[in-house]
C-alpha cells in the first residue's frame, strides 16, 4: 500500500483522508504560482487571454504577473484550490488503497491493472464530487487584477453565487466529463506510478522507507503524470474557463484547437505543469507519509495513555 511499511498497521480511512487533504492544502501553498502560470499559458491563444498580454516560459510568466499585476496575482483562486483539495484529495488518495483492496478482495501485491482501476474509481468519485470548486479556481487564476480591464469575480462565494445565477448548475459542473477523464488519467498514473517506483526502490533495497525514497518516487510520478495528462489538462482548462456559448463541448473546444493553434496547443504549459506537478508531487506525497504517522502516533498515545 502507499506510504506504508510491511510492519506498519493501516491506519484508519479517516487518517487517511485527512492527511491527504492536508497534505494537497500545503502542497498547493507551495506550487500554486506554477498552477497559475500554467492556466496563464494554457489559455493564450484565446479571445479571452488576460489583458492581451503575451506570456513567455513559466518564470517568464510569473514575471510578467508581478509586473503588471503585483504578487498576490500569483494567489488568484487559492481560496477555491484549497477547498477543492481538501475535497478532492481526501477522496482520490485517501481511498485510493481502501478501493484498491476491495478490487482484490483484501489480497496483497495486487496487479497493474488493479492499481489503475482503483486509480481511475477514486480520481472519477473526487471530480464528480469537487467540481465546482475547480471551475472557480480556474476562472480565478484566469482572470487578471490590471487595471482597467473588468474581473469576472471579486471573491470565491460571490463566483460559485455568479455562476449559479448566470450559468445553472450545469456551468459549476462545467468542463466534468474532460476532468474526469483528466482526474481519472492523473489520479491513476501518478498514484501507481508512485506505488510501482516505491515499491520497485523497497524491493531492491536501494533505500529505505524514508523521505529520499519518497521523493525519487513522488518525482518519477510527476514526470509521467505530466506527460500523459497535459493534452487533457488544456482541453479541460480552456473548456472550464470559457465564456457561455464559446465551445458547444468539451470535444469541439479540443477540435477547435487542433484547427486552429495545431497539436502543440495540446502541450501548452508543459513545463510549468511539470515544475507543478513534479513539486506538488514531492510537496504532497512527503507531507502525506509524515502527517499520516504522526496522526497515528497520536492516535497510539490517545489510545493507549500508558
Amino acid at each position: 500500500m502507499v506510504g506504508l511499511k510491511p510492519s506498519d498497521v493501516p491506519p484508519p480511512l479517516g487518517v487517511k483522508m485527512a492527511s491527504a487533504g492536508l497534505a494537497a492544502c500545503w502542497a498547493d501553498i507551495v506550487t500554486f504560482p506554477l498552477d497559475t502560470a500554467k492556466v496563464r499559458l494554457q489559455i493564450q491563444g484565446e479571445k479571452t487571454a488576460v489583458g492581451g498580454i503575451r506570456y513567455r516560459g513559466v518564470f517568464g510568466t510569473i514575471s510578467t504577473m508581478i509586473k503588471t499585476e503585483g504578487p498576490r496575482s500569483l494567489y488568484n483562486g487559492l481560496v477555491a484550490g484549497l477547498q477543492r483539495q481538501m475535497c478532492f484529495a481526501s477522496i482520490r488518495i485517501g481511498l485510493y488503497d481502501n478501493v484498491k483492496n476491495f478490487y482484490t478482495g483484501g489480497k496483497d501485491n495486487p496487479n497493474v491493472l488493479i492499481r489503475i482501476l482503483a486509480g481511475c474509481t477514486t480520481g472519477a468519485m473526487a471530480v464528480s464530487f469537487a467540481q465546482p470548486t475547480d471551475v472557480v479556481k480556474v476562472r480565478f487564476q484566469a482572470q487578471s487584477n490590471l487595471d482597467g480591464v473588468a474581473r469576472r469575480y471579486t471573491g470565491t462565494m460571490q463566483a460559485y453565487k455568479h455562476i449559479f445565477q448566470n450559468e445553472g448548475m450545469r456551468g459549476l459542473w462545467k468542463g466534468t466529463l474532460p476532468n474526469i477523464t483528466r482526474n481519472a488519467l492523473v489520479n491513476c498514473t501518478e498514484l501507481v506510478t508512485y506505488d510501482l517506483i516505491k515499491e520497485a526502490i523497497l524491493k531492491h533495497n536501494l533505500l529505505s522507507d524514508n523521505l529520499p525514497c519518497h521523493f525519487v518516487s513522488a518525482f518519477g510520478a510527476g514526470f509521467v503524470t505530466t506527460v500523459i495528462a497535459s493534452p487533457v489538462d488544456v482541453v479541460k482548462t480552456r473548456y472550464m474557463n470559457s465564456p457561455p456559448g464559446q465551445y458547444k463541448s468539451a470535444i469541439n473546444c479540443a477540435w477547435t484547437m487542433m484547427t486552429k493553434e495545431g497539436p502543440t496547443a495540446f502541450y501548452k504549459g508543459f513545463v510549468p505543469s511539470f515544475l507543478r506537478l513534479g513539486s506538488w508531487n514531492v510537496v504532497m506525497f512527503v507531507s502525506f507519509e509524515q502527517i499520516k504517522r504522526a496522526m497515528m502516533v497520536t492516535k497510539k498515545r490517545i489510545d493507549d495513555p500508558n
